[in-house]
């Protein structure tokens, strides 16, 4: 990795000069260039230059926007990302299992959080983002025996709603943080799973055949029969169980025993008639006189793929047989699980073992004994629980520092060894509050600096079907860092050449650059503008968004660009309770809006991400103490502000539109008003 400077002519106000080198951090981006600046604008910011492997992105299922595909050549935005966890973190995958939070990749499917009615349930969700960084370390210990190594600026989801690692009672530190009077949220450690051992692999065939398949032999006329065969509609387990019989010298026929129908999978199964395989198979199933740990395991995950269900909560392995009955309740009270057998009169006597405990047992048996069928590992919709003994018994400084990763995931948050834990949203709180944060995070920009390349190859692959792009939704694609990489010049130029239609969401006011670009693509292809304008209050402004152009600033070039042929919606975001949502603030801007030649305006409500409520609200508490308790009112289900406020606001807004000329200002017609997201009272009234 190399680390240098970078002197660049000026641009935009910006002075020349670069800053000594930056320290090398060992960020997990091979080949990235570091740069620092001695300019205000970019004090203690440290941008990456990398070349990115694509950059024409789809934007994920669980996001709710009107739109598909996204460009975005920065990574940050004078807000910098709250590294979290030490690399060997196990978090919770979709698949049951688990995986190191230093090797997750975006795109991988784990589990999340999601208020549904009075619970909050766990839910599938994707990884987005992923970064690292070194920070001083903390370690976090709980009854159970979990350690969680993480930074101070890290939070889990505790009893008292989201906590900091560190934080102070006043001062510029004050935040919500653990102490031992905490217990946090989750279903408690995760169990290492098993070791890929001749007993194991033993133990695991004993299951799945004892209580699945047919083996034996039969004496005819004609001479002896040998058979084994094993069909399964789950093919995670007929395949492990194929593979450990060829390790251990069986090889089997793989056939369809039984194809799909309306009512019933497709079923697969595997069969050998062969003397040796029979005897091989009858000896590898033989139960041990003195079983070892990894045989168990094996034996435990073989009869749940076997014989096991998860239905509803419920866990079971049902049998008809003593042994095998007797050697699954050993093997659970072996590892300290508690279970019941049931006998609902069934047919052949068949009995169920109802393995007590919740959901932490259950996660504590898939993950020691690894079955191989996901389906039956699946906690989806389940609701979490407070049974684990997760009471915080300390949290201590280690007194270095680590390398220390974190994520972005559909839901804001993921499990890291069976706590809650919340991801980073520092990197796009802008989108939500139009605040710079930036003063209380690290500051951090990628730049993918061959994105102009990427767009014009992308675009050119035959699989690209001219689909819309949105630009500056997730990231300000105009920050002032684009004055000195000008990444959005030869973006614009390949849109333009593939005449592919795009639009981009902006409050800054180096587009103007661009104008003939602009202009050229316009000629070719649909174009939509828009920009985020709050309000015109420029005392309020310097308040809350110091680090972006004033409002005058961005209406001007709204003006311009109007001028210049393109009808410019603007996104009157966010409005602030008690702050810019009164008559006059409303009707001050509208107005302005409509004399800088808008064609269109959208009013949005302040939105409180976890992520970026707790530095608002500290913001709040300082400067306007007396709007606390308004907020902990409206704020106080989740992220978004009452159905009810939103509708009279956007009825305001409406009415100003319409006086002012407007006519296109309807809400309806233009974006669509998210759907508030609920979270739990605790949560807004801790952070609030």
């Amino acid at each position: 990795m190399r680390w240098e400077n970078l002197s660049a002519p000026p641009d935009e106000g910006i002075p020349d000069g670069a800053a000594p080198a930056a320290p090398p951090l060992p960020l997990a981006l091979p080949g990235a260039i570091a740069r620092t600046f001695d300019t205000p604008g970019f004090a203690g910011m440290t941008f990456y230059e990398v070349r990115a492997k694509s950059i024409i992105n789809r934007v994920p299922g669980e996001s709710r926007v009107p739109f598909e595909w996204t460009i975005n050549p920065y990574r940050g935005c004078s807000h910098a990302c709250v590294y979290c966890l030490a690399g060997d973190t196990p978090v919770l995958m979709a698949d049951g299992r688990t995986k190191p939070i230093s090797e997750l990749e975006p795109g991988d499917r784990i589990y999340g959080t999601e208020r549904r009615g009075a619970y909050r349930r766990y839910v599938v969700t994707a990884v987005l983002d992923k970064w690292s960084t070194v920070k001083p370390a903390y370690r976090v210990t709980l009854e159970d025996g979990t350690t969680l190594v993480a930074s101070g600026d890290h939070r889990f989801l505790s009893d008292r709603g989201w906590k900091y690692v560190t934080g102070t009672m006043a001062g510029a530190g004050q935040r919500p943080y653990l102490t031992t009077s905490n217990r946090l949220i989750g279903t408690g450690r995760f169990a290492a799973g098993p070791k890929d051992s001749t007993d194991y692999r033993r133990g695991y065939l004993c299951g799945m055949v004892r209580g699945d398949a047919h083996l034996g032999s039969c004496s005819y006329p004609s001479g002896k029969v040998h058979r084994f065969r094993l069909a399964l509609a789950d093919d995670e387990a007929l395949s492990r169980t194929r593979r450990f019989l060829s390790e251990a010298g069986v090889e089997t026929h793989r056939f369809s025993f039984m194809p799909v129908s309306a009512t019933r999978l497709a079923i697969t199964a595997i069969r050998t008639s062969k003397q040796r395989d029979i005897e091989a198979i009858t000896e590898l199933i033989r139960w041990p006189e003195e079983p070892t740990d990894d045989w168990r395991l094996g034996f435990l995950a073989g009869i749940f793929d076997a014989e096991g269900s998860c239905s509803r909560g419920i866990f079971r392995i049902s049998n008809g047989a003593d042994d095998i009955l007797g050697h699954t309740a050993d093997a659970l009270r072996h590892f300290g699980f508690t279970s019941v057998l049931e006998d609902p009169g069934l047919p052949n006597r068949v009995r169920r073992i109802r393995l007590t405990g919740g959901l932490p047992e259950r996660l504590r048996f898939f993950h020691l004994t690894d079955p191989a069928i996901t389906r039956k590992r699946s906690i989806e919709g389940a609701a979490l629980e407070g049974q684990a003994a997760l009471r915080v018994v300390s949290i201590e400084s280690l007194g270095l520092e680590l390398p220390l990763w974190d994520i972005t995931t559909g839901t804001g948050d993921f499990i890291a060894n069976g706590v809650v834990s919340h991801n980073c949203f520092a990197r796009n709180t802008h989108t939500y509050l139009d605040l710079d944060a930036g003063a209380d995070f690290d500051r951090k920009v990628i730049v993918k600096v061959n994105a102009g390349e990427l767009v014009r190859r992308e675009l050119a692959a035959p699989r690209w079907r001219g689909a819309h792009v949105a630009m500056g939704t997730n990231v300000d694609c105009y920050q002032r860092a684009e004055g000195r990489y000008r990444l959005m010049p030869p973006i614009i130029e390949a849109l333009r050449d593939f005449a592919n239609p795009f639009s981009i969401l902006t409050k800054g006011t180096l587009i103007l650059r661009d104008l003939p670009l602009l202009r050229q693509a316009a000629e070719v292809t649909r174009v939509g503008l828009s920009f985020s304008v709050g309000f015109v209050d420029e005392e309020l402004w310097r308040a809350v968004e110091p680090g972006t152009p004033s409002p005058r600033r961005r209406l001007d070039a709204v003006r311009q660009l109007t001028d210049a042929g393109f009808e410019v919606g603007v996104l009157m975001a966010p409005i602030l309770p008690g702050l810019s949502d009164d008559d006059e603030s409303i009707e001050a801007t509208v107005s302005a809006v409509a004399t800088a030649g808008a064609t269109s305006v959208t009013p949005l409500a302040l939105h409180l991400r976890p992520g970026a409520r707790e530095w608002y609200a500290h913001w709040l508490a300082r400067q306007f103490p007396h709007l606390v308790p308004r907020y902990r009112q409206l704020y106080r289900a989740g992220a978004y502000a009452p159905q009810a406020y939103q509708r009279e606001l956007t009825a305001r807004v409406r009415i100003a539109a319409r006086r002012h000329g407007l006519h296109r200002a309807e809400v309806g017609d233009n974006r669509r008003l998210p759907e508030p997201a609920p979270q739990t009272p605790s949560e807004q009234l801790t952070l609030l």
